[in-house]
């Protein structure tokens, strides 16, 4: 019995410690990260907002649903491999340069947005750069993020599937 609630204390006290944490770490972040490809901007342009197929190439999105648009705006919703849905609408739109989306449901416990600058490179290649300003407004999801999972590998993934759906492999910048 005394290990038991020897235990049960000190799951307490890690639970208090990470709230705490949490509780002192920023809400807000910024994080960005940049990779080259072989296509043209038009064409990353492309593979970027046919938001219907990011199935294809996006291996953990399952679906995404077309939503209303907000203020003329497309909007969509990703359900990801394991079911969770996310809606977005489009903040910015600056074919081919420049487009800013924004996770369009208030009430989940981060939110945000992710600019993507796209600019040519000399020889033909694009220059992809996401920036996401975020938000974590959950002490507990603030402290996992930070110190588990990190600020950037969902850019770093998404980087990653755009290039292997057009068959590159590609190196992760700063």
């Amino acid at each position: 019995m005394k290990w038991l609630l020897a235990g049960l204390a000190v799951l307490v006290a890690l639970i208090v410690v990470v709230v705490l944490v949490g509780l002192l770490l920023p809400r807000d972040h910024v994080s960005s990260r940049a990779a080259r490809y072989q296509q043209s901007p038009s064409e990353i342009w492309s593979a970027i907002t046919d938001y219907s197929k990011f199935p294809e190439w996006r291996k953990n999105i399952r679906q995404v649903d077309l939503l209303p648009s907000a203020d003329g705006k497309p909007s969509w919703r990703e359900i990801d491999s394991r079911g969770h849905a996310i809606p977005y609408e489009i903040a910015q739109s600056h074919p081919p340069e420049r487009l800013v989306t924004r996770i369009a449901n208030p009430k989940l416990p981060f939110g945000g947005t992710w600019t993507y600058d796209i600019s040519p490179t000399p020889g033909g290649g694009t220059m992809l750069r996401i920036t996401e300003n975020g938000e974590i407004y959950n002490p507990v999801f603030r402290f996992v993020e930070r110190f588990f999972l990190g600020y950037t590998q969902n850019q770093d993934q998404y980087l990653r599937f755009l290039g292997q759906k057009f068959g590159e492999t590609v190196t992760i910048q700063n």
